[in-house]
């Protein structure tokens, strides 16, 4: 994939012309354009290019070139840096992340992803068909890419609620055993990080809405509470399912208690009702010359009938108790 995957000038919510990125600065000059650059993976030069065009700031051009950053907002002279966590899932419940950096400045919104990441060609092309919205600026370009990111996380969620209800049906339908109790750490660890990817979104949307930031304009701010709600619900469901799933854990290891004590009583009850012939065997196996009943006609039959009546007393008793 090319690193360079567009990049174009707007104007008055319109795309004037698809520009070479050595003639950036004479776009800028102009306060009625602003510039749109997405790219994906790009190398130091690129990035040293994209620098020496818009003025950016050497640490935050440093941290989008090398990724594995946290998310977080922070302005860096005249340009705001954003760093976010991108997420999709892929078959077998797998959940790749990937991280997508912004560059924001007065008329200009560079877009860098690293990792697995959905292409933005379709936030692009839904900007490009609502001018009136577009003619707010990279303001807006901002709003609609993290609206479009934090929209990847809803199937995903659902995805992890979807494999914690299969959990829940092992659990108290099946045989708990300790490969669902590997699922569930698993889906912990995938929850987990979810939580750490989204959490961040609720405080940059805040600081998006709720302070003076030059770089987007008074009537954007409003919609970057739409992406805080989301991101709010995000974040609950995935509390939620996180208890959730801290109590199947609890469960499981009780019925998995259970199930021991309830082999150890069976294996219990079976070695008491074995203990009564091996007593007996046990005691007539004495090498006595005067013992009761050794001159009995029915002295044998009589001990064999009397042993196998306690046995069987026995193994009733351990029945209706439930031991057996």
């Amino acid at each position: 994939m090319k690193e360079i995957v567009n990049c174009a000038a707007y104007s008055i919510g319109h795309k004037t012309v698809d520009i070479d990125l050595d003639k950036i600065h004479e776009i800028l000059k102009d306060p009625s354009q602003f510039v749109w650059i997405g790219l994906y993976e790009p190398s130091e030069e690129i990035l040293e290019r994209v620098q020496n065009e818009f003025g950016l700031h050497d640490l935050a051009v440093e941290d989008a070139h090398r990724a594995h950053q946290r998310p977080k907002i922070e302005l860096y002279g005249d340009s705001l840096f954003i760093v976010l966590r991108t997420v999709h899932m892929v078959r077998d419940c797998h959940i790749q992340f990937g991280e997508t950096h912004f560059f924001v400045g007065t008329n200009f919104i560079v877009v860098v992803r690293h990792g697995s990441s959905v292409a933005y060609t379709d936030v692009r092309t839904r900007c490009e068909a609502m001018p009136e919205l577009l003619s707010k600026g990279q303001g807006f370009v901002l709003y609609a890419i993290m609206d479009f990111i934090v929209d990847m996380y809803f199937p995903v969620v659902e995805g992890l609620e979807d494999a914690l209800e299969a959990i829940e049906d092992k659990v108290f339908k099946g045989n708990p055993s300790r490969e669902t109790t590997e699922q569930i750490y698993q889906l912990k660890k995938d929850l987990l990080e979810v939580k750490r990817a989204v959490s961040p979104f609720i405080d940059i949307c805040n600081r998006l809405m709720r302070f003076d930031i030059k770089y987007i304009s008074p009537e954007t701010q409003p919609y970057f509470r739409d992406i805080y709600d989301h991101a709010l619900r995000i974040n609950e469901i995935v509390d939620n399912t996180r208890e959730l799933l801290n109590t199947a854990l609890d469960a499981n290891f009780s019925l998995i208690s259970i199930s021991q004590n309830d082999t150890s009583r069976k294996f219990a009850a079976w070695a008491a009702i074995f203990a009564v012939p091996t007593m007996v065997a046990g005691y007539y196996g004495m090498n006595f010359r005067v013992m009761p009943e050794l001159q009995w006609t029915y002295g044998y039959p009589m001990v064999v009938i009397g042993t196998l009546c306690i046995c069987g007393v026995l193994y009733y008793l351990f029945r209706r108790s439930g031991w057996l």
